[in-house]
């Protein structure tokens, strides 16, 4: 080959490659904005969200709001008040059809179910809580390719997350609390944690995720109907959880109790999950104060310090959420009324009239708050310290809404009595 042809070859290679190199970093630039669009979305794969508070990072604000929300799908998937989570493309709900509870995974995009599984579930329902319904109530936890539920029954079941292939399952205690199971498990690394067993006769266990084998448990009193958390104090990484009669922290490890306090509401109703804030843990239960304690170690010994009570904005069945150094929630008082609340000092910052709801399940979306109110009412609001500054109020369905809402991206999926309902903005 004589010197010419081999430059003229060494051209069209250089500009082959010079062309591949234009392609690429196009294909790239084209392709970075859509990958940053897919990581700005997060996962709601348990109560109350990711961090079990409440709180969401994926919803951006629009420009305006519309006069509606876009209905995109509504599909039928049983009664109950279990909110549904999303993992990844997948949704997944716990619901009650006739005598049976079904678990099924669905198309987040088309609502069309991908698989089920339905059990034997006959339950008679307390007269008191007749207006609730026969549950399920729990919302699953899905973490380590497993999804973990809890009938109202006591039910506990693992099933794979990709097929629905049922893992383990625990039957139901002899009793149930006196309303149902309602308190919705977590997940600490390998290990489920469930109150399990009825009135006077319960368990706050940790079971091994993979296998169901019983690790540690703590029998010093029955469920409440709130849902415990995992939070860290001095270093211990803790489960804390408002039982039959009080409120209790346990060794995450081990299940040792650390420290108890007594915590009695009328009728034996304590349904609030915890908040944390910087070192301090808030709770409240009916006719009882929205209080907030620090828990320290003294030598070998736990303790707990109260720092501040608010007699104003004592909470019921709505738990609250911390948007910077602000406390929202839903006080039962007056009906029901919205409120804010200073953290650190427990003063009422500003509260609205009252009527509002019998319940709210709340969510924080950046500097937003997500009201959705047991009448199906969604109340869009700013969180602001200031007062209580709505920016919408949308009605999304035509039967109750006590199940959280799902928020992704643009996306608002919403339980009512017993179908599940994709809306987005706008």
């Amino acid at each position: 080959m004589d010197h010419q042809a081999t430059e003229t070859l060494r051209h069209r290679g250089s500009r082959r490659r010079v062309l591949w190199l234009v392609l690429f970093t196009a294909s790239v630039a084209l392709w970075l904005p859509f990958t940053a669009r897919l990581s700005a979305l997060a996962d709601w794969p348990q109560w109350r969200g990711p961090n079990r508070d409440g709180r969401v990072a994926t919803f951006t604000e629009p420009a305006r709001w519309p006069e509606q929300l876009t209905q995109r799908w509504k599909v039928p998937v049983g009664l109950g008040h279990s909110s549904p989570v999303l993992v990844g493309n997948r949704l997944y709900v716990h619901a009650r059809q006739q005598d049976t509870e079904v678990v099924a995974a669905l198309d987040a995009a088309s609502g069309k179910v991908l698989w089920q599984d339905t059990y034997p579930a006959p339950y008679r329902v307390n007269s008191a809580a007749a207006a609730h319904g026969p549950g399920p109530k729990s919302t699953p936890v899905v973490a380590g390719g497993r999804v973990v539920t809890l009938g109202i029954s006591g039910i506990l079941s693992a099933l794979d997350a990709n097929t629905g292939k049922v893992l383990w399952r625990k039957p139901a205690p002899p009793e149930t609390p006196i309303y149902g199971t309602a308190m919705s498990p977590a997940v600490d690394g390998e290990l489920v944690i469930a109150h399990v067993g009825g009135h006077d006769r319960g368990a706050l266990t940790a079971f091994d995720a993979a296998t169901g084998a019983e690790r540690w448990k703590w029998t010093g009193d029955g469920p409440g109907y709130g849902s415990p958390i995992v939070a860290t104090f001095g270093g211990v990484k803790q489960i804390v959880a408002e039982t039959q009669d009080n409120i209790v922290s346990l060794d995450a490890a081990t299940g040792q109790l650390l420290w108890r306090l007594q915590l009695r509401t009328p009728y034996t109703q304590n349904s609030i999950t915890p908040v944390v804030y910087r070192d301090l843990l808030i709770y409240s239960g009916l006719e009882n104060p929205l209080t907030a304690i620090r828990p320290v170690k003294k030598g070998a010994a736990w303790t707990t310090e109260k720092v501040w009570e608010n007699t104003t904005s004592g909470l019921y069945m709505s738990s609250p959420i911390v948007i910077g150094a602000t406390l929202y929630g839903m006080s039962n008082r007056n009906r029901g009324h919205f409120f804010a609340v200073d953290l650190a000092s427990g003063k009422s910052l500003w509260a609205t009239r009252g009527r509002e709801a019998e319940n709210a399940a709340i969510v924080g979306a950046g500097t937003l708050l997500f009201l959705l109110k047991d009448d199906a009412e969604l109340v869009i609001a700013r969180a602001s310290p200031a007062s209580f500054d709505v920016v919408r109020r949308y009605t999304l369905a035509e039967s109750p809404t006590w199940a959280h809402p799902v928020i992704d991206g643009n996306r608002i999926f919403i339980k009512d009595e017993a179908s599940l309902t994709l809306w987005t903005v706008p």
